[in-house]
């Protein structure tokens, strides 16, 4: 099986709400996107193309090269056309993979099971050929298998990521409830930020939508924080062409962008853990951390952008209490942030009420399972402003 120079389809994943900014980023590496659902997109292209897709995309969960699809009605069929795949010629007999299951089919009802069945496929088969047999287990630090088995029709995938593309691998420190990197990057994306006017993130926690700012304006992408992905445990890995690959994006990643990147939160703890996740991204000297009231924060001089993730309520903290501080963040916008764009990331529609500016915009993500909005305030730029001293 030629993944190296023959195009073949590739699914990539994204969590509910990123599929629209997913489809920008495709777009923009020059990939054409074929289909889109809630749930990803997907293109045609080489080993290659997903090696760059793994580096690139700052949205995607997982890049999924399709290794054949087929109709299937029990877990006999399953075991039978997964042994037809030629894994000796993907897989070292030597080595260690895993399997992802996600089943919704009434042939099995269980996800495990599945992905048990697609294991014993794959090294009866690389026994019978090669005389020997790869580990199998649940870490995803190697090769990766995919299985997707809805109805009558099944698929299996290489999946070229392992650990979910999420996993930048610069949170250390995570504090408390943290926004996902791959979240943070499309909120960030929704307001249209680019790193040519400030950014401002009171509020910041553990400072992933600054850092994931940072790595956008900075042109950097995040797959150069992790030194480990699926497709390096695929037989045929091409070294060099990974390796020239990253020395491109980082000669077209610049070392300071024009506008100021702050960053601010009342608690110490959070600021401490938010300059050592940016340190350890390598963008800590584009990020101006403060520890201050979200109020007191330094506003530079419009136009720019100002984006907050207060508490919704519903993971921490109690709604009555947040009345309040949704409605000082209205104050704030008003008061302090004219000439602004403002962005409030909330999952709670009815303190987002509080805020008492209307919105021009109500952007839909998820946050897990919780429903959220990016809601976009126009601050218009007047006396009400305070001078920074």
């Amino acid at each position: 099986m030629d993944l190296q120079s023959t195009a073949r389809p590739i699914r990539i994943t994204c969590a509910r709400g990123l599929a629209g900014w997913l489809e920008q980023e495709v777009e923009t590496l020059g990939l054409a996107v074929e289909d889109r659902d809630d749930s990803g997109v997907e293109v045609s292209g080489t080993l290659a193309d997903a090696m760059r897709l793994n580096l690139h995309l700052r949205t995607a969960m997982y890049v999924l090269c399709l290794l054949d699809e087929f109709t299937c009605l029990s877990a006999d069929d399953l075991y039978r056309r997964t042994s037809f795949v030629p894994w000796e010629a993907l897989l070292d007999p030597d080595g260690y993979f895993s399997v992802m299951a996600h089943v919704d089919s009434p042939a099995i009802s269980n996800d495990m099971f599945a992905a048990v069945r697609v294991k014993d496929a794959v090294v009866d088969r690389m026994a019978e050929v090669v005389g020997r047999r790869p580990d199998s287990g649940p870490q995803r630090d190697r090769a990766v298998v995919n299985v997707y088995w809805r109805g009558d029709t099944c698929r299996l995938y290489l999946n070229t990521s392992g650990r979910k593309l999420a996993d930048r691998g610069y949170r250390r420190m995570p504090h408390k409830a943290p926004m996902q990197e791959t979240l943070a990057a499309g909120v960030i994306l929704a307001t249209g930020y680019d790193g040519r006017e400030p950014l401002v993130n009171p509020m910041c926690g553990s400072g992933t939508l600054a850092i994931e700012a940072a790595l956008i304006a900075a042109g950097r992408p995040p797959g150069l924080l992790r030194d480990n992905f699926g497709f390096m445990h695929v037989r045929g890995f091409d070294e060099p062409i990974w390796q020239r690959l990253r020395q491109e994006a980082r000669k077209r990643s610049v070392p300071s962008v024009p506008g100021r990147i702050i960053a601010t939160d009342i608690d110490e703890r959070a600021i401490a853990a938010a300059r050592q996740n940016a340190r350890t991204a390598g963008v800590d000297q584009l990020i101006d951390f403060a520890v201050c009231d979200f109020a007191e924060t330094t506003i530079p001089q419009g136009p720019g952008v100002v984006v907050l993730n207060p508490e919704y309520g519903q993971r921490m903290g109690v709604e009555s209490r947040l009345e309040s501080e949704y409605a000082r963040v209205g104050d704030f916008f008003k008061q302090r942030c004219g000439g602004y764009r403002g962005y409030i990331f909330t999952g709670n529609p009815g303190l987002a009420k509080k805020v008492g500016l209307r919105a021009r915009r109500r952007l839909p993500f998820f946050n897990a399972r919780i429903e959220c909005r990016l809601l976009e305030y126009e601050l218009y730029a007047g006396s009400r402003r305070k001078p920074d001293l």
